[in-house]
């Protein structure tokens, strides 16, 4: 079992650095399918998108990533639509990626394999 999911995301209001690009790297390599990105201001970001059967599934879908993001007190940028998600998550009080993000990721992955 991936041990993020065994973690809590702990608020973060600033003050600490974001990762660097070999710390990111080797989280990555614990949550599956997500992408690094950069958006337009530089800041990495996780996305992934995720694919469903119809609009319903994906609905379905977004409010159990809502109702995860929100006992965590960490919440994602979601677009979604018949069919897909697609799930973005940085720590924005940081511009940068955070081990939060990590458990995030694992947990919405979660969503999917239970």
């Amino acid at each position: 079992m991936n041990d993020l999911l065994d973690k809590k995301c702990v608020p973060c209001e600033g003050g600490v650095k974001a990762f660097d690009i070999s710390e990111i790297h080797k989280y990555q390599k614990k949550v599956d399918g997500w992408q690094i990105i950069q958006n337009d201001n530089k800041v990495y970001l996780l996305e992934k998108k995720f694919e469903f059967k119809n609009f319903l599934e994906s609905q379905k879908f977004v409010n159990e990533v809502g109702r995860v993001s929100e006992k965590e007190g960490h919440h994602p940028d979601i677009i979604f639509g018949w069919g897909y998600a697609k799930i973005n998550i940085t720590t924005h009080a940081i511009e940068g990626l955070s081990e939060n993000d990590f458990i995030l990721a694992a947990k919405i992955d979660n969503i999917t394999n239970a």
